[in-house]
């Protein structure tokens, strides 16, 4: 949530920014009733203040020999009448006011940083690294990861629609123990890389949709529990942030890392027809997940640590891959500045999303209310949050089933993924 005071202060400099998204946002409206809001409330302010003078002036009058059931009397007590019933009129306008406000400020966006490339979309991106061409795999004939999965019997799409829908898969065999061995070893590595790891629940509330900005925006993309304020998380950045959700934290716990595993959920709306085969796009994917709360100070180094988490599982598989940094329009609802890491899939002849790493500044935190103490100083800052994949499972199971494709119809299983495997081939 962007900071109302920033908006009130100069809102064309604010709206300059949005309008580098490229979308249909506007902050006039919330200037306007914001501006409505502040005349009520002084007007309360000001009723409220004259209410008070008239208690004490009643009561000087009286001590003063004045009749209590004197015209003069009277006249104050009808004025401070007035101005109790003026006072319920004006307060549940001014609730009115201020929900209106709040709700149209959950629906701007964050500012994108003043370094974010200028673009309309993703062919606006900007390539910034690329890594493992070395690794890009001579075979010419390489089939695409569903149909090598299926033919090992590792990947059966057919047996989740029956149970399930399409966008479903089982995994079975050696593919389920892929699964798991990439889970571990991203969670090992990170664990190393000094994250703590927490399992959090997969279920969460409407208000922890909010907090992280995937309400009220996404919902269509999401999957809700209709007897119940609960909603499938689509992503374990939204229990781990939430943790911290109205909290004051002290600066000696910052930074705080962590890394989780969850099931993730997503109905892909309005990508009807795309990825339709596979695993890119899926209604049902598991995902490792890297988040993190910091102080300002600290949030942009943060980010490119966090970008090299990432990294490094990637050049421990040996997965080529390229980094690009997202345009103005192309980046996140909620971020301020996103990398997304892209693995090279064989068949496709392209690189595909693997992980997106955005630095959300206090936007997330003014949302889910995640503030931070320093010592020795007066009242509370907001922190910064950051996360980012490290990674989905599934995009990397495809990846390694295409890159590590031989010949004789085998896949050979990564190095660093043979001790959980006990197996070096599929």
């Amino acid at each position: 949530m962007l900071d109302l005071k920033l908006i009130r202060s100069n809102p064309e400099k604010i709206q300059e920014l949005i309008d580098r998204r490229h979308g249909n946002y506007e902050v006039r409206s919330i200037v306007e009733l914001d501006r409505s809001s502040r005349e009520l409330e002084t007007n309360r302010s000001q009723l409220s203040a004259r209410g008070n003078e008239i208690g004490k002036l009643i009561g000087k009058k009286i001590g003063s020999g004045s009749d209590p059931q004197g015209e003069e009397i009277a006249q104050l007590k009808t004025e401070g009448n007035q101005i109790k019933t003026q006072l319920s009129d004006l307060e549940p306008q001014e609730k009115e006011l201020k929900t209106q406000i709040e709700a149209l400020l959950l629906e701007l966006p964050n500012l994108p940083d003043e370094s974010v490339p200028l673009g309309k979309g993703e062919e606006d991106n900007v390539e910034i690294k690329r890594w493992g061409d070395e690794y890009i795999p001579e075979n010419k004939d390489i089939l695409p990861h569903w149909e090598i999965g299926e033919k090992l019997g590792i990947l059966d799409f057919k047996g989740a629609v029956k149970v399930a829908q399409s966008r479903f898969v089982n995994l079975v065999g050696a593919g389920a123990a892929l699964e798991r061995a990439l889970i571990s070893f991203m969670l090992d590595t990170q664990i190393a890389a000094g994250y703590l790891e927490v399992m959090p629940p997969v279920l969460v509330n409407s208000a922890s949709l909010i907090g992280t900005s995937q309400l009220p925006k996404f919902a269509e993309d999401s999957f809700k529990c209709t007897n119940d304020d609960l909603w499938l998380t689509p992503t374990a950045e939204v229990p781990v942030t939430n943790l911290y959700r109205d909290e004051v934290i002290e600066d000696s716990q910052l930074p705080i890392h962590h890394c989780a595993y969850t099931p993730c959920f997503r109905r892909e709306a309005g990508s009807a027809g795309r990825d339709s085969r596979g695993l890119i796009r899926l209604h049902q994917f598991n995902k490792v997940e890297l988040v993190k709360v910091v102080t300002p100070e600290t949030s942009d180094a943060e980010h490119q640590a966090l970008v090299e988490n990432a990294e490094a599982i990637l050049q421990a598989l040996k997965l080529p891959y390229r980094i690009l940094e997202l345009c103005t329009g192309d980046i996140g609802f909620g971020a301020a500045k996103c990398y997304d890491l892209e693995v090279w899939l064989p068949s496709a002849k392209m690189y595909r999303e693997i992980s997106s790493c955005s630095n959300f500044r206090d936007f997330q935190a003014r949302r889910a209310n995640i503030r931070f103490k320093q010592a020795g100083k007066k009242g509370t800052q907001y922190v910064h949050t950051l996360n980012g994949s490290g990674l989905a499972i599934g995009r990397t199971m495809a990846a390694v089933l295409e890159n590590y494709q031989q010949p004789d119809g085998t896949v050979k299983v990564p190095d660093v993924l043979q001790p959980y495997l006990k197996r070096d081939v599929l």
